[in-house]
């Protein structure tokens, strides 16, 4: 016979630990559901690249010209401050949170601003420095130098509001909140295209200011979207609570975001060192063939975002699945997303690759830029998947906090593509044979990336 104890004297139940649903929910429905939020983010981020373009195509030919140079910089901020940077933040974040250390996170998030805020300052200094003498290294002068400049005086003399935005989306992104960052991007997206539409072509009984207006719609978006993103980090409603009193600088903390941020940076100046000196290659073989590849990156350009969308989702799934030792479901996450954006981007590859028209004919008529512009889709369209996937098992690495491997596929296909090109121009290869190479570079750069993965060890 047993005697039940007295109900004051049983031990008290201990609650469970809540489930971290990045931790134990599958893997591929997860992912989906937090890359589609992003990739309706990006959906607006590709809006305001081709509206740009045909607010400026409408300003005239020097000023089309002159965007031309400055948009490879422009896209060097975006994906320095977004995704190099941005990942370092959120790998950061998401491992100290996977690791149960809540404390760390939020301590983590204001050095994150800090680097964002100096990194931003950097960019301006520079480009306002040195801006005019980048642009006349590229080939600009005369009226289209001058209207790259009204552009790039602009817009960089903000660049700390584009850092800002980037970094504490990055911040948020790391606790998981795929919600805030895009509904922010959207909004910017939005302003963007309004003020610099009116401003640029001057609608609605306003001043036209021609380029300084276009660029004075993205600088007064990112600096609304930076205030809004401040706001709710401040105001409690995030998923860390950050305590300003208590802060203190540690050392530690910025060695923990830089020592993925800081490596993760040389890969997309990688990519726009790439393109700049296969377009100054180019530049040897006319004004028609230039002026359709630079058509074609720009929408290789415009393809990293859904990369984008899946490698983002894709790190603080990775990142706090290292965090919890959980370095099996990290590796799986990565390969599954890798696969995902590999399909998605490779699909549209294809497509325009079967059918250039689609892309070619929404900025120009010219023959001779057309027949160059599809030749350049024709070879490269296909090799979109693998750099699809390179891009998006760059983000899981940057989760894992192993990002050497990939930057290492970055340089074989900046070396492939500056030195390969060089040496077929010099033999006077005709232009698709150029074409060709950039796809191969790409089909290397993906496989690189996903054999790093294979040899590096995850986990502490």
């Amino acid at each position: 016979m047993t005697i039940d104890a007295p109900l004051d004297m049983r031990p008290a139940a201990v609650p469970s630990a809540p489930t971290n649903a990045l931790l134990a929910s599958p893997i591929l429905p997860t992912l989906l559901k937090l890359a589609l939020p992003n990739a309706i983010a990006m959906v607006g981020t590709t809006l305001v690249a081709v509206a740009e373009t045909l607010y400026i195509g409408r300003l005239g030919t020097e000023p089309l010209a002159g965007i031309a140079l400055v948009f490879p910089f422009v896209m060097l901020t975006q994906m320095m401050s977004a995704g190099a940077m941005g990942g370092g933040v959120s790998s950061a974040i998401s491992r100290a949170i996977g690791a149960g250390d809540r404390d760390r996170a939020a301590t983590l998030a204001l050095h994150a601003a800090m680097i964002g805020a100096c990194a931003g300052l950097f960019f301006t200094v520079t480009m306002l420095a040195f801006g005019r003498a980048f642009y006349a290294l590229l080939g600009g002068r005369g009226g289209v130098l001058e209207q790259a400049m009204q552009y790039s005086h602009v817009l960089f003399s903000g660049a700390i509001a584009i850092w800002l935005v980037n970094t504490l989306a990055s911040v948020v992104r790391g606790t998981g909140d795929m919600r805030i960052p895009p509904v922010t991007l959207i909004g910017t997206a939005l302003v963007q295209i309004a003020v610099g539409g009116a401003l640029g072509l001057g609608l609605f009984g306003l001043p036209q200011l021609g380029m300084a207006g276009v660029a004075a719609g993205q600088l007064t978006a990112f600096t609304l979207g930076a205030m809004y993103l401040t706001w709710h980090l401040v105001s409690g409603r995030s998923r860390l609570v950050l305590d300003f009193k208590g802060f203190r600088f540690q050392r530690d903390m910025f060695f923990d975001i830089l020592k993925v941020g800081a490596v993760s940076c040389l890969s997309p100046l990688q990519t726009v060192l790439t393109v700049l000196i296969f377009t100054k290659i180019l530049a040897g073989y006319g004004t028609e063939t230039l002026a359709g590849y630079g058509m074609g990156s720009r929408l290789e350009f415009l393809l990293t975002p859904i990369a984008f969308a899946f490698g983002v989702a894709s790190v603080p799934m990775v990142g706090m699945a290292v965090g919890a030792g959980l370095v099996t479901r990290a590796r799986q996450v990565a390969w599954i997303a890798g696969a995902v954006a590999g399909i998605t981007v490779g699909a549209i590859g294809l497509i325009v690759a079967v059918m250039p028209s689609l892309w070619v004919s929404m900025f120009t008529g010219d023959p001779g830029v057309t027949a160059a512009a599809s030749s350049y889709l024709v070879w490269a369209g296909p090799a979109f998947a693998f750099f699809g996937m390179g891009v998006c098992l760059y983000f899981s690495s940057q989760g894992a906090a192993k990002v050497g491997g990939p930057v290492m596929a970055g340089t074989a296909r900046l070396l492939m593509v500056g030195g390969g090109g060089w040496w077929l121009a010099s033999a006077g290869a005709p232009a698709w044979a150029l074409f060709a190479l950039v796809g191969a570079a790409m089909v290397v750069y993906g496989l690189g990336t996903a054999l790093s993965i294979c040899l590096t060890r995850w986990g502490k």
